[in-house]
């Protein structure tokens, strides 16, 4: 793999995965076909067959496998496409800058490659070879991680400038709304046929039943219920948004505090609710959060940072990407 093709968002060690399934099976690296290239940086490329490389690796890492859209696998070498022209250029800059590899680290990461790979015929036979390839990419991956840390290390926000941020954006402050519930869940394996999922129903309607006539509900939890909250009578505790699956979610936000809800299908059973209680979001006050609230704008201007500095790398660069290869290869990859 030729040094333009470094990382890149949902694949950013291909060529670590690479290096190592050689260390194991001994397949020698492939050469890039000669070909219009679908990546050009300052003067350096990607050919076709490179770049399918690289995107086969990040859809095993991003899609594990099934039949993925061509509109995803044409957004996918669009987002693998930019991001090595960001790479290569952010390399460029870190060695402007002066930034020299760490190679205490680089060599501490290959001690551990002859401790994985030392007891393989291949590794035995090949390693120089192979580390002639993979050094290289570690010692990019690292000038580029320290020159992102150094582009992200912002100055600490003044006092009324976190304030500031603090009063204008309130909702990262506010504890959302938490609701106290409780469950009977007759449970179902998952896979079971419709006669079982039938008569957990016809059970908890009979429970419901007794329920609404006024049987307590947290001794029928500790007979009934498949619920780990069984022993608590079916409290679940305090709940926020998240917690639940969302087509539980949905149907609990309606249910009014103390009433017993008829029994719905759910994947793990036949569950009754009832919602015990609800707690309205608090906005937390500023001295509570206010160191928070500073990491959180810090964190954010070096994001601002970081952005910007791709922005003017690009502005100035010269580069092109050929996306009339996507629809080629997102065909091929159907």
């Amino acid at each position: 793999m030729s040094t333009i093709v470094y990382r890149w968002a949902f694949a950013a060690l291909a060529g670590l995965v690479a290096f190592a399934a050689q260390a194991q099976q001994g397949q020698p690296a492939g050469k890039p076909e000669a070909a219009a290239p679908v990546v050009t940086v300052n003067g350096k490329s990607v050919g076709p067959a490179e770049f399918e490389a690289v995107v086969r690796q990040a859809m095993r890492q991003k899609f594990y496998h099934g039949k993925v859209p061509e509109a995803q696998v044409i957004e996918l070498q669009r987002e693998i496409a930019n991001n090595i022209v960001n790479n290569n250029l952010l390399l460029a800059e870190a060695k402007r800058r002066g930034i020299k590899p760490n190679q205490e680290k680089i060599q501490q990461t290959v001690r551990g490659y002859d401790e994985r790979y030392g007891s393989s015929a291949n590794w035995k036979e090949n390693r120089e070879k192979m580390l002639g390839n993979v050094v290289p990419e570690l010692e990019q991956r690292d000038l580029l991680d320290q020159l992102e840390r150094t582009v992200r290390e912002v100055p600490a926000p003044k006092e009324a400038e976190v304030r500031a941020f603090y009063e204008s954006r309130k909702d990262l402050f506010t504890e959302p709304e938490k609701l106290r519930l409780s469950v009977i869940l007759l449970s179902v394996d998952p896979s079971a046929g419709k006669v079982a999922w039938d008569k957990a129903m016809e059970e908890g309607k009979a429970i419901y039943a007794r329920l609404k006539g006024g049987a307590n509900f947290a001794e029928l939890a500790r007979i009934h219920s498949g619920d780990k909250s069984a022993e608590q009578g079916g409290d679940m505790g305090y709940l926020h948004q998240g917690m639940l699956p969302q087509a539980i979610q949905a149907k609990v936000d309606g249910f009014k505090v103390g009433e017993v809800q008829e029994p719905m299908t759910t994947l793990h059973g036949i569950a009754i609710f009832r919602v015990d209680e609800r707690v309205a979001p608090k906005l937390r006050q500023y001295p509570e959060v206010k160191e928070r609230a500073a990491d959180l704008l810090r964190r954010e201007r070096g994001d601002e940072a970081w952005k910007k500095l791709v922005a003017q790398l690009r502005a100035k660069a010269k580069f092109s990407i050929d996306e009339a290869q996507f629809t080629v290869l997102a065909a091929r990859l159907q």
